[in-house]
């Protein structure tokens, strides 16, 4: 399990953690942290702490509290994943959530208490947006969703709100799986094989028509590997996540007809397809 937390100075990273029953936190682990310049005018220096906990016993309750010795969080709780494909993950599907009138947020809250979910699946735009405000809208877009993301796995991927400053709000402030930084990656979870792409490759080409063929090539070797007849096996569906839908059945100028649509080179046909 990975945890990340912001911090305004330089401190340690470290997490204290625990089995439950019982609420000993007596067993550190400790991380790294990234200095993180956003790119508004205050150029406000964020520290982002990252700590990987290994070892865990699968389906095993843990407590356990992130800080240092110069101040800690308060006591939150997680479950370690089941090992195995032979059970049903539970997962909540939103996106679009701002910091704003977050009308679904109360219900996760409520529901993520109850144990109802086994991760979260964020599909892009969040805060509206991370980076308003010199990044001071995206740090309470954080602790507004504290209240769930530091009890069960939240796992996201962009949208276009998070474009600004070459998504570097949204590449700093979550801890995906791979190298990607968080625009593209995949996970196993039961029997499932989960693929979280970037939309946005294809709409904001000013950072490199290089990182759409990255992507492709990425995604076909992740899918040859999935398919093989000893994953399919552990792993017969194949989920994708993405922000922006993969097919448009109607006209309208936000996403299938004009507003950032750059890539759309064979207009015509893609219509009547």
């Amino acid at each position: 399990m990975t945890v990340t937390w912001t911090t305004f100075i330089l401190t340690p990273s470290v997490v204290k953690f625990g089995a439950v029953p019982g609420t000993i936190l007596n067993i550190l682990a400790y991380g790294n942290t990234t200095e993180f310049v956003d790119g508004g005018w205050m150029k406000r220096k964020l520290f982002i702490h990252r700590v990987n906990i290994k070892g865990l016993t699968p389906g095993q309750r843990y407590a356990y509290s992130c800080g240092s010795i110069y101040g800690w969080s308060s006591q939150f709780f997680f479950r370690a994943m089941q090992n195995g494909s032979s059970w049903g993950p539970r997962l909540v599907v939103f996106g679009d959530m701002g910091k704003e009138n977050a009308q679904s947020l109360s219900r996760l809250q409520k529901e993520t208490e109850m144990g109802m979910y086994d991760a979260v699946l964020h599909v892009g735009d969040f805060a509206y947006d991370l980076h308003q405000d010199n990044a001071q809208t995206g740090d309470e877009f954080m602790r507004q969703i504290e209240s769930v993301a530091a009890y069960i796995p939240y796992m996201t991927c962009p949208g276009n709100h998070e474009e600004a400053y070459n998504f570097s709000n949204y590449r700093n402030r979550f801890s995906m799986p791979g190298n990607t930084e968080g625009l593209w990656y995949s996970w196993d979870l039961g029997p499932a094989h989960i693929i979280s792409l970037s939309t946005e490759v294809y709409f904001f080409i000013i950072y490199g028509k290089e990182v759409v063929a990255e992507q492709f090539k990425w995604l076909q070797k992740d899918l040859q590997e999935a398919n093989k007849p000893t994953k399919r096996s552990v792993h017969p569906w194949i989920i994708t996540m993405g922000h922006r839908p993969m097919y448009c059945s109607n006209f309208d100028k936000d996403d299938c007809l004009q507003h950032n649509t750059v890539v759309n080179t064979r207009k015509g046909q893609n219509e009547r397809e």
